[in-house]
């Protein structure tokens, strides 16, 4: 299980990852599950990905390497992509092509052909863009309305992208509400956890801002955790009992 998020706003966007994998609670493994592409001044590209860790890795490596296109003879890499909707393209063609290829063995295993990404970045000439790209190729986009993505083990994480991201956020709130949603899905399961793999890009530099990973015990992750925690404990504290428990307990005692 994973989960990754991708936040895009007007000054720019974030993009986070866990890294742990895991085949049984005495199998648990770190692998990196947001991936890179860049050359400064032409494009800067985050790949995020969810699911099947053997078919994800064929689909990065595919990128690297070229997806062939059979109509014109040759491999196109995701370097050779001139919008960011070509790069979606090309990520869901290579996702068809690893199908094409085990997708009948894995299914002879029972193992499902079960894979995700989330395609960010920017390509010179055009704006930042932020896809989700499913496991049958197809993809959608985010928009100015729902300003975020999620893939993996989304659910815990939804509610606070839900309150708190708005488009005409900053871009540091943006990373800070990111890492909160990261949180509260490793609070509610054990398959997310640390390190966690951060990407920030901003508009026209087509180079990553920020690209770091937070390792456990880092002092910033620590203290938003016991911070955040500490806010909804007040934040309960601090509302009304419900009165309607008060007058049922009046009713019963009388």
């Amino acid at each position: 299980m994973t989960y990754c998020c991708g936040v895009l706003v007007r000054t720019g966007l974030v993009m986070i990852a866990d890294t742990r994998t895991n085949a049984g609670l005495d199998n648990i493994s770190t692998f990196r599950k947001l991936h890179i592409f860049e050359e400064p001044g032409h494009y800067v590209i985050g790949i995020a990905s969810a699911g099947n860790l053997s078919v994800s890795q064929s689909v990065i490596s595919l990128l690297h390497e070229g997806v062939e296109d059979h109509e014109a003879g040759e491999r196109q890499m995701l370097r050779d992509s001139r919008t960011m909707f070509q790069a979606a393209q090309l990520v869901g063609r290579a996702i068809r092509q690893v199908h094409s290829f085990d997708g009948g063995a894995l299914e002879q295993s029972n193992v499902n052909f079960d894979v995700s990404f989330l395609l960010g970045g920017q390509i010179a000439g055009g704006p930042l863009r932020l896809f989700m790209v499913y496991s049958a190729g197809n993809f959608i986009e985010c928009t100015t309305d729902t300003p975020f993505l999620q893939i993996g083990e989304h659910k815990y994480g939804k509610p606070v992208l839900d309150r708190a991201v708005s488009y005409d956020m900053d871009i540091s709130d943006a990373l800070k509400s990111s890492l909160i949603s990261m949180d509260s899905t490793m609070r509610s399961n054990l398959g997310v956890g640390l390190p966690i793999d951060v990407l920030v890009l901003c508009p026209d530099a087509l180079e990553a801002e920020l690209r770091y990973r937070i390792e456990p015990g880092e002092p910033y992750f620590h203290d938003l955790r016991e911070r955040w925690s500490a806010a909804l404990r007040a934040a309960h504290a601090a509302i009304p009992r419900p009165p309607y428990l008060k007058t049922a307990v009046e009713r019963k005692n009388g």
